[in-house]
């Protein structure tokens, strides 16, 4: 098993008064995390996914509470957003049946925050859980190993699933794909007819580490404007894909209304595309490299709760920079050449505005912005 970077943060809270709650994808190993963090507890285990467990817990009032929880001291419920009014019933656990400590999962930020959100306002703490990091693979394989997988993980990503088990990386990406976007995020927003959601999809796909029109999307789909905004609304919150603003102070010529969108995992958006051609093969090879760097540093601003925030930078004159992150007054600036020979300087307009540091992050630096 992996050990994830979450395990001990999450742990440390343990018995601290509050709900602890670890959202993010299917099949990323939120209940195999947590499930290793109990091992050796004795705990209750409630499946949201089981619809006994839903409908019980779901009119289940504080003495049905007190009755199914028992002399447990800990309680994992795994797809908590299954169980109607979820959010009011871990309300009543934390204030009213006190040292008891309760851990849920979901895999939908949109419902599990639908749920929780008013209810267990400064009752919890929230985790969000990724494909495995660079961090973490790393950690696990080896350095030497590790470096010799880089382009497999371009191409085939960072899902447990597909890192445990080499040579079977597309079937178990066709499967991912097709069960977890095409089934369940469409039952999700109750959508019955899959063309739509696929057509975007693979828009956005082709798009990535550009700056993406909802207006172009929409001709391109046949749909209208704010259905292409409701789709990629919900993709976001389904943990698919995530959108990143341009970054704009004081520079007239600045862009400060486009957004440009990326994978969380690269083997998602091969398996879109339907593209898994090596490296020297691919037109895409820069958008690629950039999807997976900007994807594994917004992984470690979450695990470390960095107070930074992402960005891109463009000007009217067509002057970029890939990746941006300010904290505070700094700010520092990335570009991203998969080639060490590639050479690139800032716009002295940036430079002059903005006094960042910079660092051009290629195959050879990548791990100094990644762990």
């Amino acid at each position: 098993m992996i050990i994830r970077d979450l395990a001990s943060k999450i742990k440390d809270k343990f018995h601290k008064g509050k709900v602890i709650v670890l959202i993010g994808p299917r099949q990323v190993g939120k209940t195999t995390l947590i499930n290793s963090l109990l091992n050796e507890i004795t705990h209750l285990f409630l499946d949201g996914d089981d619809i006994v467990v839903a409908d019980t817990l779901a009119n289940a009032n504080t003495e049905t509470l007190k009755n199914i929880i028992g002399n447990y001291k800990t309680i994992f419920i795994d797809e908590a957003q299954r169980i109607p009014n979820i959010g009011l019933k871990l309300k009543i656990i934390v204030d009213q049946i006190k040292d008891v400590q309760v851990i849920v999962s979901g895999s939908s930020a949109f419902d599990i925050n639908n749920a929780t959100q008013e209810s267990l306002t400064g009752r919890k703490f929230e985790y969000h859980l990724f494909p495995i990091s660079w961090n973490e693979f790393e950690n696990n394989v080896g350095y030497i190993k590790a470096q010799q997988q880089l382009e497999l993980r371009l191409l085939y990503g960072m899902y447990p699933d597909v890192i445990n088990n080499f040579g079977n990386e597309y079937e178990i990406l066709k499967n991912l794909v097709s069960s977890y976007l095409y089934k369940d995020i469409l039952r999700l927003a109750g959508i019955r007819k899959s063309e739509v959601l696929e057509k975007i999809l693979q828009a956005l796909a082709l798009q990535i580490g550009n700056e993406f029109s909802y207006n172009e999307i929409a001709q391109l789909v046949g749909v209208d404007k704010n259905t292409v905004n409701n789709y990629i609304d919900l993709l976001e919150k389904s943990f698919v894909i995530f959108r990143l603003n341009s970054f704009s102070k004081n520079i007239r010529n600045e862009i400060k209304a486009n957004k440009k969108i990326y994978f969380y995992d690269n083997g998602v958006r091969n398996m879109i595309i339907g593209n898994f051609n090596s490296l020297e093969l691919r037109q895409d090879k820069g958008a690629l490299w950039e999807n997976f760097l900007v994807s594994e540093r917004i992984k470690l601003l979450s695990y470390t709760q960095s107070l930074s925030k992402p960005y891109f930078w463009r000007t009217t004159q067509q002057q970029e920079i890939d990746y941006i992150e300010t904290n505070a007054d700094a700010v520092s600036a990335f570009e991203f050449k998969w080639s060490p020979i590639k050479k690139v300087k800032l716009p002295k307009s940036f430079q002059d505005a903005y006094q960042p540091n910079f660092l051009v992050v290629n195959k050879d630096n990548f791990r100094a912005f990644l762990k």
